[in-house]
């Protein structure tokens, strides 16, 4: 399956997801209130926070940011805390854009170049607590981010598949398929991609069988010694359970609270077993740390950066480092890494021309995946 691109929201859309919330939901917004708020705070709304909105106005909650009469001051700080996060990494936690040049010797410099260049980066707006959409006035289908600091994930594919996820459990396994400049970087890879963090990859699983699969490879990744977000075992398990997937302790992975992720890897296990998953991974009986699950891994990465779930420079990235790297640079592989490298270029970020050398990565992708496995040298 390849990436599709979410419908429009609707009025009507809008109100069935703000049925799902639990919050009150007030008159919602007009267009002369939606355009005073943007002029008041000097941003715009993405086209379906808008319909969103004027849908409706959650209220009740001083999660929900109250447009209509929340306190000024409230509202602006909550605008300014994703870069304000930033500036904090980049003082405190060493934290530097590859696209801002040589990080200068003295902090004080590097916060000055790190306000200028953060002044020029799309406005992140508040949807609810520290979940943000980006503020693209005419546009519609942004994933919606999760922002803590310079920790960003996705956590919704867009505004209708976040409710959906945060508020009932639920999301869709269609990849997100748009982002915008700089925040991207987080969450898509890039230069300074740090590739031992976890895989940053949307669920995908269509049927019981590739379910399984999703779950067999997050546990080969956990074997490698890839680190891993609970969410990510537990949106696993949703998916499996979703598809119809028997295992006696997937509804318990699958229904974790985000007030109970420290079960998440223990309830995984269980699952792995209760699958018989466990006894079937690779071992580890190579002079190259564990090799049959590294290219058992590299092909899982290159079908998720075919299938549009993983994007193709941080996937590149991956299986740079993971695979290409670990098992002795093979040259079937060389290809590929030539057009990360390409990717990772840092005059292309600059110059933003970097869409041509993600499709070259998606086409070799394509290739690999096509001839035997593993690819002969």
């Amino acid at each position: 399956m390849t990436a599709q691109s979410p419908p429009p929201l609707t009025p009507e859309a809008a109100k069935d997801l703000q049925g799902l919330l639990r919050a009150q939901i007030g008159p919602g917004l007009s267009e002369r209130e939606l355009d005073a708020v943007e002029d008041r705070f000097g941003f715009t709304f993405s086209a379906d926070h808008r319909v969103f909105l004027a849908a409706g106005l959650p209220h009740g909650s001083r999660r929900w940011p109250d447009w209509r009469n929340g306190d000024p001051q409230d509202l602006a700080s909550r605008l300014s805390l994703p870069v304000e996060g930033v500036l904090f990494d980049v003082e405190h936690n060493g934290f530097w854009h590859p696209v801002w040049g040589p990080r200068p010797a003295e902090t004080s410099d590097a916060l000055r170049i790190a306000q200028s260049e953060l002044a020029t980066v799309p406005q992140l707006v508040p949807v609810y607590s520290h979940r943000y959409l980006p503020g693209t006035a005419g546009e519609w289908g942004h994933p919606v981010l999760s922002v803590h600091q310079t920790d960003i994930i996705f956590y919704g594919n867009d505004l209708a598949d976040y409710i959906r996820h945060e508020f009932t459990g639920r999301s869709s396994r269609f990849p997100a398929h748009a982002t915008v400049g700089f925040w991207s970087y987080f969450v898509g890879g890039g230069p300074g991609f740090d590739v031992t963090a976890p895989t940053p990859h949307t669920p995908y699983a269509v049927d019981a069988q590739e379910a399984v699969e999703y779950l067999r490879m997050l546990a080969l990744e956990r074997l490698i010694g890839r680190q891993f977000h609970p969410h990510q075992l537990i949106e696993a398990g949703l998916a499996a359970l979703v598809l119809d997937v028997e295992s006696e302790s997937l509804p318990l992975l699958a229904g974790l609270s985000r007030t109970e992720l420290e079960s998440a890897d223990v309830l995984f296990e269980q699952v792995l077993d209760e699958l018989g998953l466990t006894s079937g991974l690779p071992p580890d009986d190579t002079g190259i740390p564990w090799e049959a699950a590294r290219w058992e891994l590299v092909r899982w990465w290159l079908r998720l950066i075919v299938n549009g779930s993983l994007a193709p420079g941080a996937g590149g990235d991956v299986i740079t480092y993971e695979g290409w790297g670990v098992l002795a640079r093979p040259r079937s592989l060389q290809p590929l890494v030539d057009r990360v490298d390409a990717y990772n270029d840092w005059e292309k970020i600059r110059h933003g021309t970097r869409e041509q050398s993600a499709a070259a990565i998606v086409t070799e992708s394509e290739c690999l995946l096509a001839g035997p496995w593993p690819p002969l040298d």
